[in-house]
């Protein structure tokens, strides 16, 4: 399977896993295909983000939940469909983690691919 980061961004959060602090959260829409199969997926895995040059994504504290799954090939129109939940199915994903991520706080500009 490729895997396609459709959109990534790093946002401030709160959230404590292992032990440790946890204050930035990465957000990201990954389209998978392979063999005439697309899947979409959206994945929030929270940091550390001790200072501003802190981006190291630790998997430790990774959720992932599967937005769409079918015959076919990647489409920009589903991918436009699928930016409108992202929202709320990466807020439930955090609320499983006992996080929270601040939209209104960016850490780095959307990626898109």
């Amino acid at each position: 399977m490729n895997d396609i980061h459709v959109y990534q961004q790093y946002f401030a959060a709160e959230c404590t896993a292992n032990g440790t602090p946890r204050r930035g959260a990465a957000v990201m829409l990954t389209a998978s295909s392979g063999e005439g199969n697309i899947r979409y997926t959206v994945t929030v895995s929270f940091f550390p983000h001790r200072d501003a040059e802190d981006f190291g994504i630790s998997y430790d504290a990774c959720c992932e939940d599967v937005l769409y799954e079918a015959r076919g090939r990647r489409s920009k129109k589903r991918e436009q469909a699928l930016m409108e939940t992202l929202r709320d199915r990466a807020d439930a994903l955090a609320a499983k983690m006992d996080g929270v991520i601040f939209w209104d706080q960016p850490l780095i500009a959307a990626r898109y691919a």
